[in-house]
């Protein structure tokens, strides 16, 4: 029986013309804390080597235009974690040219992430002015069993490194083959069950993401934690980081609470989390006993009582909403009707909240969460918004980093034309000192997670701002 072969692109210069000179590129940060100077731009009319596609690129969804940066699909957790295997000789094709696989969905419901990853590959592709590098795409749609063999194709096109596959299973069905063939792979997902033994998780860890913030927190004289997250895996994996990153015995000055998307459970989860029946009945109990006793000092009291819904503390001082996009926008509002008082607890986020939408919400005001520094990632969104037409998806930048990593990798193992050596080596991929990228720095560790320097912003009428500036160097975080 004739093998359906799934279709593959060679970014065409055609396609990247669009793109302009500047470049964000990305750099090795040297062991001395000093960074490698950024890869040198050759002249701009020199046009780099590309082989143009026999196949059209896939045309972007009508409306794809419009839509806005959506919630990030948490993924799941734990990861067995294994010794990485060396990586056999790299392979060039005829025109000695590095194969790079890329797999992301183009077909299926999750189409317009693909797309946006493989605009973001190329866009890096043509930012480093490469002319080693051949990437080559394959039709994950979104689905295990097109995955695999869309690995399995790629590594028989010759493909010396995987890019993708987006999501933990599409990831784990690719895994198995460039695991057997010992070809390591940068996945986009951030799922810690599918890493080692030659698979990275790009995507943005959760766990470090709590760890940086309870950091902070600490740091800023706030220690009496709790949590308020979804009633599912990924709520709870949100939990365990915030249990695991407080040093105290890893308990909670109040027991986490989860709650479902439904409104009316919802509501009831918050109001019972907040103590509102016992705060409320609280404050009542005092109004009457202070208008009984009728006296001056009392009636004092009374009228300074009379600005508070309830009385009585909560039980914490900075509660963790790993929630975004919309679902903070019902969160948040509810916490502060049933008097969890955001000027009494400080809110705490996630990379989730980097959305201009939360701007306008008051309950959020004053609040802190952890993202990549907005400024680098703010050059990539416009300079894709201008050659694309849209704002891109969150996880874009993932493929861009990760493409612009294999590049760099490559021009500066390969720049004397020689091919065959082990270019993506475990040692080669996982330099200590780490990489500077659009996301800021991030460097892949030995278990298959990765590390990455985060900011810290506030909320703040109108708008957000970065109260702590994310690390430049990996000196600072190691214990």
């Amino acid at each position: 029986m004739k093998r359906k072969r799934l279709h593959f692109i060679y970014i065409a210069l055609v396609t990247l013309i669009l793109f302009g000179c500047e470049n964000p590129d990305i750099s090795e940060i040297s062991s001395t804390n000093q960074e490698i100077p950024t890869i040198k731009t050759p002249d701009t009319n020199e046009q780099p080597l590309v082989t143009l596609s026999p196949i059209p690129q896939p045309s972007v969804a009508e409306g794809h235009k419009d839509i806005k940066t959506p919630v990030k699909v948490p993924e799941l957790i734990e990861s067995i974690k294994r010794p990485l295997v060396e990586q056999s000789k790299v392979k060039a094709n005829k025109s000695d040219k590095l194969v790079v696989g890329i797999l992301v969905p183009l077909t299926g419901n999750a189409a317009l992430f693909g797309q946006d990853l493989l605009s973001a590959s190329q866009m890096a592709l043509f930012d480093m002015k490469d002319s080693i590098v051949e990437l080559r795409l394959y039709d994950t749609g979104g689905q295990e069993k097109q995955a695999r063999a869309a690995a399995i194709l790629a590594l028989e096109d010759g493909a010396s490194i995987i890019l993708g596959p987006l999501f933990s299973n599409t990831s784990l069905a690719a895994a198995e083959v460039t695991r057997r063939n010992k070809i390591p792979m940068l996945t986009f997902s951030n799922n810690r069950r599918i890493v080692g033994d030659g698979v990275f998780a790009m995507g943005f860890s959760p766990e470090d993401q709590v760890r940086r913030i309870i950091r902070y927190a600490q740091d800023h004289k706030f220690n009496r934690f709790s949590a308020l997250a979804p009633d599912n895996l990924y709520g709870r994996r949100m939990v365990k980081a915030l249990r695991e990153s407080i040093k105290e015995e890893n308990s909670l000055s109040k027991e986490a609470a989860y709650y479902l998307e439904e409104t009316q459970n919802l509501t009831r989860t918050i109001k019972t989390f907040a103590d509102y029946n016992r705060r409320r009945n609280e404050l009542l109990y005092q109004r009457r006993k202070l208008a009984e006793r009728g006296d001056d000092i009392s009636k004092r009291a009374l009228r300074k009582l009379g600005k508070h819904e309830t009385l009585g503390k909560v039980g914490f001082n900075a509660l963790l909403l790993p929630a975004g996009g919309r679902q903070i926008l019902r969160v948040a509002p509810l916490l502060a009707f049933y008097d969890v008082d955001p000027s009494q607890v400080k809110y705490l986020g996630t990379s989730n909240w980097a959305e201009e939408a939360l701007n306008s919400e008051p309950s959020l005001v004053g609040a802190w969460f952890v993202a990549p520094s907005i400024k680098k990632r703010q050059f990539f969104v416009d300079k894709f918004k201008k050659n694309f037409g849209r704002v891109p998806t969150r996880q874009a930048s993932l493929a861009y980093d990760s493409t612009a990593l294999v590049v760099f990798l490559a021009q500066r193992t390969l720049g004397d034309k020689k091919v065959g050596v082990k270019i993506f080596s475990t040692k080669a991929l996982t330099s200590p000192s780490g990489f500077s990228g659009v996301d800021g720095i991030f460097r892949l560790l030995s278990s298959g997670l990765v590390e990455r320097g985060l900011a810290i912003f506030k909320i703040e009428n109108g708008g957000m701002r970065e109260i702590e500036s994310a690390p430049v160097t990996f000196k600072k975080l190691v214990n």
